[in-house]
Parts: C-alpha cells; sequence; structure tokens
C-alpha cells in the first residue's frame, strides 16, 4: 500500500505512540485526522507534523460513547472520505486485580474496548460505500497474554482481538483489512498515566517502559505492517519471545510470568 495523499484517521495522537504515528505518517505524505481529549496537545503535535497544512484536528473522547457516531461523521466531513482508521487511543492499568474497583475495570472496557469499537462499526458503512479501507488496531503483547499488575487492561486488549479477528473475516469482500499491532514495552508515559486500583494515576514511569522500544521505531515499524497489509504483528524486544512461550511451553511461561518484574 502507497500512503502517500491516504487521509488517515488516528486516535490517542496527542502523545507517546499516538504522537509518534502522527509525524512519521505526515512524513509519509498522508492527510491526517488526529483525535485525542487534549486540543491543546493536538495543536501541538500537529504543528510539529511535517506538512502540518495538512493535518486536521477532531476532539474526541472514546469514554463519552453517546459522541462517538456524530464524531465518525465530523471525521468523514473534514476530506470527505478516509481511508485508514488506526485506533490507537487507550489508557493502561496498575493494580493488583484483588484490589481493583470494579469501576476502574469498566473505565478501562470502556475506553480501550467499547470506544474502538463503536468507532470502528460507526466507519464501515463509509468504508463500504467506498468499496474499501483499512483498520489498525494497537493492542498490547498483553492481548495475547496477562501479566500482573494488569488485569482490566489485559482484559480489554484481549477482548479487541476476539472482536477484530472476527471482523476481519466478515468484511473481507467488502475489501477491508484489518491489522492488530501489538506492542512490547514502548518508551512513552504510558505506565505514567496508568490507572491505580481506586482509578487515580499511577504517575510513575515503569523501568520497564523507561528501558523500552523508542516511540518513532515502533510508529516506522508498525506502518510497515499496514503497508504490507499484515494481518497481525508483534512489535518490541525480547518480551515478544512471551507469546510463543504461552503457546508451545504454557507451564514455564507461567514460572516466569509469576517472577517477572513487571512493575
Amino acid at each position: 500500500m502507497n500512503l502517500k495523499n491516504k487521509v488517515v484517521w488516528l486516535t490517542g495522537a496527542s502523545s507517546g505512540i499516538g504522537e509518534a504515528l502522527a509525524y512519521a505518517l505526515s512524513e509519509k505524505g498522508c492527510k491526517l485526522i488526529i483525535s485525542a481529549r487534549r486540543e491543546s496537545e493536538l495543536e501541538r503535535v500537529k504543528s510539529s507534523c511535517a506538512a502540518p497544512e495538512n493535518v486536521k484536528i477532531l476532539f474526541l473522547d472514546l469514554s463519552d460513547a453517546e459522541t462517538l457516531k456524530t464524531k465518525v461523521s465530523d471525521a468523514v466531513s473534514l476530506y470527505g472520505s478516509i481511508h485508514i482508521l488506526i485506533n490507537n487511543g487507550g489508557i493502561s492499568q496498575r493494580s493488583l486485580a484483588a484490589n481493583t474497583s470494579l469501576e476502574v475495570d469498566r473505565k478501562l472496557m470502556e475506553i480501550n474496548y467499547f470506544g474502538t469499537i463503536a468507532l470502528t462499526k460507526y466507519l464501515l458503512p463509509h468504508f463500504k460505500k467506498q468499496d474499501g479501507g483499512h483498520i489498525a488496531v494497537v493492542t498490547s503483547l498483553v492481548g495475547k497474554f496477562g501479566t500482573p499488575y494488569r488485569s482490566g487492561y489485559a482484559a480489554s486488549k484481549h477482548a479487541l482481538h476476539g472482536f477484530f479477528d472476527a471482523l476481519r473475516a466478515e468484511v473481507y469482500h467488502d475489501n477491508i483489512r484489518i491489522t492488530m499491532v501489538c506492542p512490547g514495552f514502548v518508551k512513552t508515559n504510558v505506565s505514567v498515566n496508568a490507572l491505580t486500583e481506586d482509578g487515580t494515576n499511577l504517575n510513575k514511569m515503569d523501568d520497564a517502559q523507561a528501558n523500552g522500544m523508542p516511540a518513532n521505531v515502533f510508529a516506522r515499524k508498525m506502518i510497515r505492517a499496514i503497508e504490507k497489509n499484515k494481518a497481525e504483528v508483534n512489535i518490541g524486544g525480547k518480551e515478544v519471545y512471551g507469546v510463543y512461550l504461552k503457546r508451545f511451553f504454557p507451564a514455564l511461561f507461567n514460572t516466569i510470568v509469576r517472577r517477572a518484574k513487571v512493575r
């Protein structure tokens, strides 16, 4: 896929992976719609893009379900079409399952799962009308296996895999393609902003996150996966081997994950 002049709608674009994707996609010559909750940060990202004149801002709160159908209509109207939707917006968690309030679990699902599938469902008629489109979803390696302190987060990411694997088969003949992207540790503020058991932010960088893959490197790898129309890709360091350990050596995987320093 040649991304030049493609209209790409990117959620979670105000920081981290989303910000890095915005810069990389702008360099590719894409026309961007960048969305997040913090409009001032979106303005900053826009001004730092290679071609800010080809970047439009659309404020979006994935937890506000009642607004999302209108937001999809607004996004389509900005350029008249959308070729690629990148579902990147989301929030993480750092707390023990037994101590985590149900409200936190619900919030994680509302933002990471329901917000993501709502945008996707509302955009599908547009993709079908224009005879195709591409949906990329940033999930996580913990969408493949759970680790301590991330029970609700892992659940929301597992749910995305179930939904989009089914959707991929359903929309194949509509020329709609889906790429699931599973990051390992990427150096962003995802752990700083992660929810704790009472819903407050952790406000601390994990060691693993601090030593993770630079966000700009991750963005380039993810964009290559989209260009190559990959169905699914794991991007990270040695943590990626966890996917294969769980599949082929589950007992060993369970021992390792119990002992792993994941916070």
